[in-house]
């Protein structure tokens, strides 16, 4: 009797094993790319990365001094599901000073990272097979998030001020879907942002319909040009989720955002966290806290904004100067990311690989795309990469596209 079993077989024992929901959720794209535009002598447009040199490393480490002198017990102990309440007291004076909203500290879940905000929406809300409407182009992090549970997704082309109201009232009609997943200001990997007019009407499309919409806002206080836009939140409160996060404009690390809900909703939305990690970590929520506190955050945001802002115009005049009269491009007035649409018959993924080969990296836009396969757009990333080397990087990048044209 042959009792040996080759790795193969023992691969395919494995396989078996995994349940239906994990086989056909891709690893994350992008971070694949990452593991190739790494080096020294990268140029990286690829990343989606808060820019490290604005990160509050001195102000941070005095409030961890802190907390650990005055409350760490406390600090170090487990705690409750919802989070520290002073801190969702913050975010909700925050929303109430920055967009005249009011929003009840008890309405607010404290999690780990707004990723994890969509993993337990998921988990509340979808069974395979439910429809949830998503922008086309579409956010990586939550077509993965959401891909878990087996969701319908149903994409609704973006325009320059927004998702098209029409396609949407006509999905909604024919399709019944449960979710709304939207990030309307400098949305990713687009960089646009909705008009409110746009918002507006797709407000009044939602409201006729049993469907709750999603709003991911972790760019929108990044803003370096116009005005501020009005919430999703202002028509539809009771039909709003709001997700939001702290990444983009104190620590990344952290991984602290936030869900805002409805009292039923929020409850379940409690048993998922309990059942997902008990609580976000304690520690960190009270170093924020008193990060926050301590500091003066739009004067750090307005920090953020102005090099962000830099770093774009950068990327637009170089575009400008270097890209072929053909591709086109979008100009967002805040975030992190810039949009280009080439030619249908050009090939990003030709531009990726021999982009890499010159040491230039940046994410082709096919992978954003749910039901079809779009090789004719890209995104990049200007957040984490000097205006020089901004510069340098686009001009190899429009020679490629040079050489690809003719």
């Amino acid at each position: 009797m042959n009792t040996h079993t080759s790795n193969s077989e023992k691969a395919l024992l494995t396989e078996a094993l995994f349940s239906n929901r994990i086989q056909h959720v891709p690893r994350s794209f992008i971070r694949e790319i990452l593991k190739v535009a790494v080096g020294k002598d990268m140029i990286s447009f690829a990343g989606g990365l808060p820019n490290p040199q604005l990160f509050p490393v001195a102000e941070l480490q005095e409030s961890c001094n802190r907390v650990m002198l005055h409350t760490g017990q406390d600090a170090l102990q487990y705690s409750n599901s919802e989070g520290y309440l002073p801190l969702r007291e913050y975010i909700a004076q925050r929303y109430w000073q920055q967009q005249k909203i009011r929003i009840n500290p008890v309405n607010i879940l404290i999690t780990s990272g707004s990723q994890q905000g969509l993993d337990l929406l998921g988990k509340v809300f979808i069974n395979p097979g439910d429809r949830v409407v998503i922008e086309e182009p579409g956010y990586l992090g939550a077509i993965q998030a959401m891909s878990i549970f087996e969701p319908q997704f149903i994409p609704i082309p973006l325009e320059a001020d927004g998702m098209y109201p029409e396609a949407l009232n006509e999905a909604c009609s024919r399709h019944s879907p449960k979710l709304m997943y939207v990030v309307p200001d400098f949305q990713n990997p687009s960089g646009q942002s909705y008009s409110d007019s746009t918002r507006k009407r797709i407000a009044g499309i939602v409201d006729q319909y049993n469907l709750l919409l999603v709003e991911d806002n972790p760019y929108s206080d990044i803003r370096f040009a116009g005005q501020r836009k009005k919430s999703f939140y202002e028509w539809l409160p009771e039909k709003t989720l709001l997700l939001g996060t702290f990444s983009k404009t104190a620590v990344p690390g952290f991984r602290l955002g936030w869900i805002v809900a409805p009292d039923a909703i929020m409850e379940k939305l409690i048993v998922a966290k309990q059942a997902a990690d008990l609580h976000t970590n304690t520690f960190t929520q009270q170093v924020l806290f008193d990060f926050l506190t301590h500091n003066d955050l739009e004067k750090h945001i307005a920090r953020i904004a102005h090099t962000y802002g830099a770093q774009c115009q950068a990327m637009t005049t170089a575009i400008e100067d270097h890209f072929p009269a053909e591709v086109t491009f979008s100009r967002p007035e805040g975030g992190m990311f810039l949009w280009a649409q080439l030619p249908p018959e050009w090939s990003s993924k030709k531009l990726f690989d021999r982009a890499i080969e010159q040491k230039v990296a940046f994410v082709p836009g096919a992978p954003f795309y749910v039901n079809k396969f779009n090789d004719s757009t890209l995104r990049l990333n200007f957040s984490c990469t000097h205006p020089d080397t901004i510069r340098k990087g686009i001009q190899v990048l429009g020679e490629l596209l040079t050489l690809q044209r003719n």
